[in-house]
């Protein structure tokens, strides 16, 4: 079964490469996004040199015939532009399904855009946060150091600080990680539904559900403060993007930005789906829709 497993992850990379259904039985959703990847890469004059995978199996369990294996894989691929070459990488948890020796069924867990949404509670958080109506908000009194975001990005990207909480949607958690690494200030302790904190094992709504963040960005006053702007090209290393893959107004994913490429768009690090350096706009992510939204947010200090 490990032979036939290892052989297995082969082709499912070699899908991620080419997006040619070498695997047999990828879901229509993967395969429609790494058609997306694939496009987006011609379309920008980009390719993939080279490409290593690892993985390793986690749980393996029998039910009612059939043989549940819960795996985790790392894919790296070394992607040129122009002159620029950088590396992408991506960490899945996946689950194969075997039947009499075979694999009849793989797909992804813990996939971004699924729940991310909702509070710990498993409860929709309405959006305390409201946008701005006018009112001048006060001028920062911190330095943001984007240097320190990077490489805290960088240094847990596919780890978890064990001063931290771990949720099983974990993007916003990490990208809050990263905005206090850089000197974020915290405000609003101990009330969950005002401010951006995290002590003694509490935490704000906007430290932890990727909508609570979008709608605190938009709103806040003192503290962590944004601005939004309309491009992704005016992002800089440290600043974030908000998603909303449904564009029903729940946003459900958050991003930090750690690199630019050499058309100057962001590429993102972030969590939930373990990611470095990987391109801005998701379209190689299953929750991606036509409908998707995204805000891009930069953070703003007292040098702005």
């Amino acid at each position: 079964m490990i032979n036939q497993l290892k052989r297995h992850v082969e082709n499912l990379h070699k899908c991620y490469v080419s997006a040619e259904n070498e695997a047999g039985f990828i879901r229509e959703d993967e395969k429609e996004a790494l058609r997306r990847k694939q496009e987006r890469l011609r379309s920008s004059k980009a390719e993939i040199v080279k490409n290593i995978v690892d993985g390793r199996i986690i749980t393996e369990r029998s039910i009612e015939g059939k043989t549940i294996i819960d795996y985790g894989i790392k894919m790296q691929n070394v992607i040129r532009r122009g002159k620029q070459l950088h590396i992408e990488e991506q960490v899945q948890v996946r689950r194969a399904v075997t039947e009499g020796g075979k694999i009849i069924d793989d797909y992804v867990l813990y996939r971004e855009g699924v729940g991310e949404g909702e509070n710990e509670e498993g409860e929709r958080n309405g959006s305390p946060y409201l946008p701005f109506e006018g009112t001048r908000r006060s001028s920062p009194a911190y330095s943001y150091d984007r240097l320190a975001v990077v490489r805290y990005a960088e240094r847990w990207w596919n780890d978890y600080n064990p001063a931290y909480k771990v949720f099983e949607n974990n993007c916003t958690n990490y990208v809050s990680q990263c905005l206090m690494a850089g000197g974020a200030p915290m405000w609003g302790i101990p009330q969950r539904t005002k401010g951006w904190w995290y002590r003694n094992n509490n935490w704000s709504f906007s430290w932890s559900v990727a909508h609570a963040l979008r709608w605190y960005l938009s709103g806040a006053k003192e503290g962590l403060q944004a601005i939004e702007v309309e491009r992704p090209e005016d992002l800089l290393n440290g600043d974030l993007i908000c998603y909303d893959f449904n564009g029903d107004g729940r946003w459900q994913h958050t991003t930090v930005v750690t690199a630019k490429d050499e058309e100057n768009m962001p590429l993102v690090n972030a969590q939930t789906t373990n990611s470095r350096m990987r391109y801005w706009a998701y379209e190689d992510s299953t929750a991606w829709t036509p409908e998707i939204k995204y805000k891009f947010f930069h953070i703003i200090d007292r040098d702005f």
